[in-house]
């Protein structure tokens, strides 16, 4: 099932993809106000009842895709995680044997079709193409072998960075990840039921239609389960909460010289099981 935020004639729903509509099912679910609260209370079963035995309400090429989770909880993002990333710092040092972890504030996230948003203040806006997990149902000191049945689905990221602003400061990029609307979330959470082994998923990300970043989760260093063994372990994991999950080698900072992105330009993340995540690129 394909679960998505948007808004159609001015109003804010959320539903399920079926065939080339959707199911509006705020509709239909009585109690649910927008698809964060839809898995914060843990009700994605419902939806999967009502999907089973409802026609689409409004066809896709009508709705404004929004951000897919409309209020998400902790979002956290995973650095350095891909094959080959940790040699792209050339700072001489082993890969460290725990991951990076640092946060984005929802304000930061824009949605599937939307313009990615390049501050006044820096020409370093980069890609970061990436898988997100999202959590359906919470929990503390998860086991690894345990972490999938606390994922209530997956989908896909551009973890967009303000390059010069992660280095303002030792042990701290905060800064340059939270810059409005100068990342995304979308175009919509596919759930767990529809997806195989995360090893085989393969992530791409194309600008202006070159490809720029391509690799599978079999290659990190800190697989999505223990990612979430990891997380839980010194808080607990609630549904709503995500994890972008790391991204390849291959961003724009990483060429010589860097190729940062412009207005104009085209970002797209794509996994053939999760969809393509688009976006433009503006000036603020």
């Amino acid at each position: 099932m394909r679960l998505l935020s948007y808004s159609h004639r001015g109003r804010a729903g959320y539903g399920a993809v079926v065939d080339d509509g959707v199911v509006e099912l705020g509709r239909h679910l009585d109690g649910v106000s927008d698809l964060s609260d839809l898995l914060r209370q843990e009700r994605i079963g419902d939806a999967f009842d009502l999907v089973t035995r409802a026609s689409p309400d409004v066809p896709l090429t009508d709705i404004t895709y929004e951000r897919t989770l409309p209020t998400p909880g902790k979002i956290f993002c995973i650095g350095v995680n891909y094959g080959g990333r940790n040699a792209e710092y050339r700072d001489g040092q082993d890969a460290p044997d725990k991951p990076s972890v640092f946060v984005r504030f929802p304000g930061s996230l824009t949605g599937h079709e939307h313009d990615l948003v390049r501050p006044p203040e820096s020409s370093q806006l980069d890609y970061e193409g990436e898988i997100v997990a999202v959590i359906g149902r919470g929990g503390r000191r998860i086991p690894r072998a345990r972490a999938r049945e606390h994922i209530a689905g997956l989908t896909l990221g551009n973890e967009g960075t303000i390059r010069d602003w992660v280095r303002h400061a030792k042990f701290n990029v905060t800064q340059g990840k939270n810059w409005e609307s100068s990342g995304a979330l979308g175009p919509w959470m596919v759930t767990l039921d529809e997806i195989g082994e995360f090893d085989d998923l393969h992530l791409t990300t194309h600008v202006n239609g070159e490809l720029r970043q391509d690799d599978t989760p079999a290659t990190m260093a800190y697989p999505i389960e223990f990612q979430v063994e990891y997380l839980s372990t010194f808080c607990a994991l609630e549904p709503g909460d995500v994890i972008f999950t790391g991204t390849p080698t291959g961003a724009g900072a990483r060429f010589d010289p860097p190729r940062f992105l412009e207005p104009g330009d085209v970002v797209e993340v794509t996994v053939p099981e999760l969809g393509t995540l688009r976006n433009g690129v503006r000036d603020e």
